[in-house]
């Protein structure tokens, strides 16, 4: 896959969908993710030690939510509304976009595509970290984490059909820019297409494996495609 790829991927797109964590912030750089699925399994397991237990094998907070709903839904409320908090504290010491984010939504908005925000993280931490640094300018909706239902995070394709239908676009005509196998198969399930964002180099192979249309390695790259 090479520039070829990715220019045709972003030619036949009408709205650009940008997963967050990755693509435009790194989320728990400031409040690592490990530390809070940790207290994430500690309140849990105030409630329920069984459950408790089995949350400590996992250090995804996200994981912890799904786990924790599946097991006792009241619990999970609870376990929602922390993580929240937590994700809206977490934006506050993330530091800067990811490098080339804002050159990518800058170039997107300046070719007339209409822009989405698509998140398993909560609606109020993106609001807060695209306001923050003046990125919510250039966003037309965002659409976080379906509030009391962990069920529909990607790769379940919900929230791809809800941006499409937000922008007023066929889910055919978006293009999602996401950093993890879940963002490709929600993607595809909704009928888009995906753009792999390598930030690892283990995953440039797993996104050509799952189908990616386009595999980048750095953010700037979706900018100079446009240009």
């Amino acid at each position: 896959m090479g520039s070829d790829d990715l220019s045709k991927t972003l030619a036949r797109a009408s709205a650009m969908l940008f997963d967050f964590d990755g693509p435009l912030c790194d989320v728990f750089a400031g409040l690592p993710a490990p530390r809070v699925a940790s207290d994430l399994a500690r309140q849990a397991a105030s409630r329920d030690p069984e459950l408790g237990a089995k949350l400590t094998e996992t250090d995804d907070p996200l994981e912890v939510l799904r786990l924790t709903f599946e097991a006792d839904q009241r619990l999970g409320l609870q376990v929602e509304q922390t993580l929240t908090d937590a994700e809206v504290e977490a934006v506050a010491v993330a530091g800067d976009p990811t490098a080339g984010a804002e050159s990518a939504l800058e170039a997107a908005k300046a070719t007339g595509r209409r822009i989405a925000v698509v998140s398993n993280n909560s609606a109020e931490c993106v609001r807060s970290f695209l306001a923050r640094h003046s990125l919510d300018m250039y966003v037309c909706e965002v659409i976080g984490r379906p509030v009391n239902r962990p069920d529909l995070m990607k790769p379940h394709p919900h929230s791809l059909f809800r941006a499409a239908e937000l922008l007023q676009v066929d889910p055919s005509d978006c293009v999602l820019i996401g950093d993890s196998l879940t963002d490709i198969q929600a993607a595809h399930l909704a009928g888009s297409t995906a753009i792999g964002y390598a930030n690892k180099p283990r995953k440039r192979e797993a996104f050509a494996e799952a189908g990616a249309e386009a595999v980048i390695e750095h953010m700037e790259a979706i900018s100079a495609a446009m240009r």
